[in-house]
């Protein structure tokens, strides 16, 4: 007599949270702090290539907007490939991508290069965050997702700090291109490790019986008592019709435009920051150092870090729509105060603390937009949801080395600043008229 069938997702729903699954969760979180090393040093070196090579910070606009394109296209390739085969190898093999070519870019000795480069490594950054989100929703049960995907997109500011840290440190002692080699064959040994030791998502491995077996494994390692012959329960009807346009579903569109705005104006001003801070804060007009610029952009990204947790946190206890929501509100406030605040190295302390605490709000909306994005969005399309979300975000990152540089050029700091708040406005906004927010935990 055939055993009833398992369904595998249901099943991890309704347990306890291992010790097993924290440790894969920590292994995802892994591959994204790598993500954010690696996407944040060439910003950190900018000041330093504009005395090295002789040119102006308006020169290393498109050079900084090429890897944010690169991500874009890499969101949508990354979601699509993950959904159909699997997010652990898509995951990866985006780890492995933007591991060589960060590493290549040690070589580089024209802005040109530097822009190809950075674009070809921008592929893997952006197929590397809708796969690891999926993966950490999947990978726990739905209690847990909401603080499951923020610890492992948090990863994200956290490289973006030490990438911040370590530059402080490299770049005046051993110059720029150590940095770069170090950070790109860190990510392909770590790459290289957790291929081995990551295991594919339960939901994606029941879809198909041939990955039965393995599915068995990694639900014992879960804690599960499952027997050999396992038939898992496989939603045919659901499957059969994996894709983009599933999104645009009748119950569906309004939640998706309006987490697509989010992520693209969220984005936005995420990268105005990071792209453009140290070369403001160095500029001959404002007189920072280059490692007390190094170490603002640090001071943005630990703020991220702390605020996404409390915010994950926040978001299982009150729901999504006021955490979310109150986190904005204080980011306009942040950038509106840095913007009538004077830049000058005499008061480094209080611009590092606003530039800490707006990082915090900043990055706190972005981190848990991944846990909200993951729940919008079925099983059977959520790579794709998240990938095609991250992707229009990546949009707004392209725009932004742009949209900075012109508020800079013609509005000073004073413009730089308040167009991020206004930029955060619309955030507010678009998260407010989501309907699929994720409820308190009871």
């Amino acid at each position: 007599m055939a055993s009833e069938p398992i369904n595998a997702a249901e099943l991890l729903d309704s347990s306890g949270w291992t010790t097993y699954q924290k440790l894969l969760i920590l292994a995802t979180a892994v591959t994204i702090v790598l993500d954010g090393i690696d996407n944040q040093l060439l910003p950190n070196a900018v000041p330093t290539l504009i005395r090295e090579w002789g040119h102006t910070r308006s020169e290393f606009t498109t050079a900084l907007a090429t890897g944010p394109f690169g991500m874009m296209l890499g969101g949508l390739l990354g979601g699509f490939v993950g959904d159909r085969w699997g997010r652990r190898p898509a995951l990866l093999s985006s780890v492995l991508t933007f591991g060589a070519l960060t590493a290549a870019l040690a070589l580089v000795n024209s802005i040109d290069s530097l822009a190809w480069l950075r674009f070809l490594a921008g592929l893997g950054l952006g197929g590397a965050m809708p796969n690891a989100a999926t993966l950490a929703s999947e990978y726990v049960p739905a209690r847990n997702r909401p603080l499951a995907v923020t610890l492992t997109i948090v990863a994200v500011p956290l490289g973006g700090a030490i990438a911040g840290e370590v530059a402080a440190r490299v770049i005046p002692a051993q110059g720029w291109r150590v940095l770069f080699a170090f950070a790109g064959l860190v990510s392909i040994a770590v790459a290289g490790v957790l291929w081995w030791l990551l295991p594919e998502s339960p939901t994606f491995l029941a879809r198909h019986q041939r990955n039965w077996r393995r599915l068995v494994t990694v639900l014992r390692r879960c804690g599960h008592e499952v027997p050999d012959d396992a038939v898992f329960a496989v939603r045919t009807a659901s499957q059969a019709a994996p894709g983009f346009s599933r999104l645009f579903d009748r119950d569906r569109i309004r939640d998706t435009i309006a987490i697509w705005t989010a992520f693209f104006f969220g984005l936005m001003t995420y990268y105005v920051v990071v792209l453009l801070l140290p070369a403001l804060l160095t500029a001959s007009d404002v007189g920072f150092s280059q490692p007390t610029a190094s170490r603002a952009l640090a001071m943005w990204n630990y703020g991220g870090v702390v605020a996404a947790v409390l915010g994950a946190v926040a978001m299982q206890r009150v729901g999504s729509r006021i955490a979310m929501l109150s986190m904005a509100a204080a980011a306009i406030v942040c950038g509106s105060i840095l913007a009538v605040l004077p830049l000058d190295p005499s008061r480094t302390a209080i611009i590092l603390l606003l530039i800490l605490l707006a990082g915090a709000f900043v990055n706190g909306v972005q981190t848990t937009m991944y846990a909200l994005v993951a729940n919008i969005y079925p099983a059977e399309i959520r790579s794709t949801g998240v990938g095609a979300a991250v992707a229009v975000g990546r949009i707004g990152n392209v725009l932004a080395a742009y949209a900075g540089a012109t508020a800079l050029d013609r509005g000073g700091t004073t413009g730089y600043f308040l167009t991020w708040s206004g930029f955060m406005l619309v955030v507010l906004l678009a998260l407010a008229s989501i309907r699929r927010h994720i409820a308190p935990r009871t």
